[in-house]
């Protein structure tokens, strides 16, 4: 995992992820001594529109991780441009 991959969180990756989650991840944390095939990352929570609503750090099981694509973001509407007028005769 490297900086910006969305990966999703299930009990896969570990138990306490019994309501699923997607991460942003910000980075891995190598210095914290782990059992084999178990890693700590640094992350975002992110919504169902692709917002970061919490900093998280988790432990999870490599093997359980599983790369998402990232959500897109809403499509631009299109811009409005202003109507020219005429001036308008009265009377």
């Amino acid at each position: 995992m490297k900086a910006g991959d969305v990966v999703h969180l299930t009990t896969a990756a570990s138990v306490q992820f019994l309501r699923p989650i997607v991460v942003r991840v910000i980075r891995e944390l190598p210095e914290r001594h782990t059992y084999d095939g178990w890693v700590w990352i640094e992350g975002y929570e992110l919504n169902a529109a692709g917002d970061a609503v919490a900093r998280r750090e988790l432990f999870v099981m490599r093997a359980g991780v599983r790369l998402q694509a990232p959500p897109t973001p809403p499509a631009k509407t299109a811009e409005r441009r202003p109507v020219r007028r005429a001036p308008v005769r009265v009377g």
